[in-house]
């Protein structure tokens, strides 16, 4: 299993539903992010499907974040490629008592490391709604910059990414 200095990188799980439908029931999580997502148990149930089933299509998905030093589930990051996205791209949720850590950044970085590194891409994006500091902030920190504005699923959102440092 990847892990970063104080997080554990693994495979989500339906183990994992209780704490991730807990994170999503967060109004200002579930609201911040660009995929939309409700609040319910159903929501977060579809949510977490899906993550899975992009690791079974894809090879690859978002990992959950577990605190090395408590073992408790943080979030999700990883890197992530639906059909109609924009690229391969990196993404991040916490839960609200674990903003403010680091934790997105530090996972958001292995993440960005692992598509260079293990997925061989070229370039890595990020899908971040207009309005959301925290996360342009993580972007930017991880070595994003903002490349456009586009649509996508209907709503306007920003384009961040970089290019795979040279060889």
């Amino acid at each position: 299993m990847p892990e970063t200095e104080r997080l554990i990188l693994r495979p989500l799980t339906g183990d994992d539903f209780a704490d991730y439908a807990a994170m999503l029931a967060d109004p200002e999580v579930a609201g911040g992010l660009a995929e939309s997502v409700g609040g319910s148990p159903a929501d977060a149930w579809r949510s977490l499907a899906m993550f899975i089933g992009h690791r079974q299509i894809r090879g690859f998905s978002h990992w959950a974040l577990i605190e090395k030093s408590t073992g408790r589930f943080v979030g999700r990051a990883g890197p992530w490629q639906p059909h109609g996205f924009p690229g391969l791209g990196v993404g991040w949720c916490l839960a609200r008592p674990h903003w403010g850590k680091g934790y997105a950044t530090e996972a958001a970085r292995a993440a960005v490391r692992h598509c260079f590194t293990v997925l061989g891409a070229s370039e890595v994006v990020s899908v971040i709604l207009p309005g959301n500091r925290r996360s342009v902030a993580v972007a930017e920190r991880i070595g994003h910059r903002h490349l456009r504005d586009l649509t996508y699923r209907g709503r306007r959102v920003h384009l961040y990414g970089q290019q795979a440092p040279p060889a």
